[in-house]
């Protein structure tokens, strides 16, 4: 058995439960959730023995480093975050619905990692820039960060589905009421940006030990400081300007916007420091 192998049947446990959790929220089937439930702790199993599978893997060839040196691996890393982030929340508030909005970020990242022509999933030599100690520290630091705004970005979509009416009807009742996801958007919120913060302190430092400065203005670090802004304004208008809300969903969207770009635009589009991101 390969981690391929599992990191392929995960992708497919993701899915399953996403659609279990979309059937829960339309239906309102107790026995669905529960199931979606199951089967997305399963594919976390099947994924976290995947990843250090992969990282055995990568001794056996020689390499030994650990799995989160290129585009496949950093998906993959992305997306059991995700999902790890997503339980926490769902055992805290009692309520699988979120599932619906939280986990499609999961499965249809570890489909595009499966199933993408584009992303090469082979096991390969880490280059001179990744040869340090800050690469574990850097990205998971960072991917904590990005995990949490996902599930924001969910969230935010959730409230502006919620609408205005606070009861609501049909599937739009079996959402929690308002203000327990405006609470949430903003747990979310804030849990990711002080990892952000870390992660982006962190990488500076490794710039330093690598390229000689700890800031050179590449695309890849500028895009970071502008979705760290997003987000800090997002929560300096709810400390400050007592935003909730409609607005703070809007911001939690855009944010996530950011990031997307921060994690593929740049990558694809702009040429620097970072490019061996898109091997």
């Amino acid at each position: 058995m390969t981690s391929s192998y599992l990191l392929s049947l995960s992708t497919f446990a993701y899915l399953a439960a996403a659609f279990l959790y979309l059937v829960l929220w339309v239906f309102r089937v107790r026995k669905v959730g529960v199931l979606a439930t199951i089967v997305t702790i399963g594919g976390l199993c099947l994924q976290t023995a995947g990843i250090i599978l992969r990282w055995t893997e990568s001794y056996q060839l020689g390499y030994g480093h650990a799995p989160l040196s290129n585009l496949y691996e950093s998906l993959v890393f992305f997306s059991w975050v995700t999902i790890l982030v997503y339980l926490v929340l769902e055992w805290r508030i009692r309520n699988r619905v979120i599932g619906a909005f939280a986990t499609p970020f999961a499965s249809l990242t570890m489909a595009y990692a499966s199933f993408s022509p584009r992303v090469e999933d082979a096991i390969q030599p880490l280059i001179p820039a990744l040869q340090s100690n800050w690469l574990i520290a850097h990205v998971v630091t960072c991917f904590l960060g990005y995990a949490s705004f996902a599930v924001a970005c969910g969230l935010g979509i959730m409230y502006l589905i919620r609408g205005d009416s606070e009861e609501g009807d049909g599937i739009i009742s079996s959402l929690p009421r308002k203000r327990v996801i405006d609470d949430l958007m903003h747990q979310t919120i804030v849990f990711g940006f002080l990892w952000l913060s870390i992660g982006i302190i962190t990488g500076a430092v490794w710039a330093n030990e690598a390229w000689g400065t700890y800031w050179s203005w590449d695309p890849k670090e500028t895009w970071s400081l502008i979705t760290w802004f997003v987000y800090a304004i997002a929560l300096h208008a709810r400390f400050v300007k007592g935003w909730t809300g409609n607005r703070i969903a809007y911001l939690s969207i855009i944010g996530f916007i950011s990031v997307i770009f921060t994690y593929f635009g740049v990558n694809f589009l702009l040429s620097g420091l970072h490019s061996y991101g898109t091997q």
